[in-house]
């Protein structure tokens, strides 16, 4: 499946991905090496330890090469703000309890509820995409369904 992501974004994964093949993967493979001249590797916990931790590294690395190989990379200057879509900036208000909260639409990867970035996959996300100013957003949320009005659509 295809991560939507920015530019930035896109660029901080490659700086990672580099940093854990060229940093992380040959700090593993020496700590693996420092224990394994330590004994019996039958018993040595330090040995299992760097083993366990090179494979989950490694899982990392496999993770993010898949993600990196999919990524389409959206530019906010082509974005159409007539409809709620990935990246845009939309304003809703609860129908329920009246409140007005401004969320970003973003893949995944970006999504971070503390700087008001929602997933586009996430309940609220998916409601939302494809929506026009005035429109009614019905979320099925895992405590009924919650109807949020769209107020404003911007980059």
């Amino acid at each position: 499946m295809s991560e939507y992501v920015t530019q930035e974004t896109f660029d901080k994964m490659r700086e990672e991905l580099q940093r854990m093949k060229g940093v992380d993967r040959p700090a593993a493979s020496k700590a693996i090496a420092e224990a394994r001249e330590k004994g019996d590797l039958r018993e040595n916990a330090e040995y299992d330890a760097a083993k366990e931790a090179q494979g989950m590294l490694e899982a990392r690395i496999k993770q993010l090469e898949g993600v990196i190989a999919t990524a389409k990379i959206v530019d906010p200057t082509t974005i159409d703000t007539s409809k709620v879509t990935i990246l845009t900036k939309v304003t809703i208000t609860n129908i329920a309890n009246k409140k007005t909260v401004t969320y970003q639409i973003v893949g995944e990867k970006e999504a971070d509820l503390k700087e008001k970035k929602i997933s586009a996959s996430s309940p609220i996300g998916q409601g939302l995409l494809g929506k026009a100013i005035g429109e009614i957003a019905e979320v099925h949320a895992p405590t009924g369904i919650l109807k949020f009005k769209v107020e404003n659509i911007t980059i």
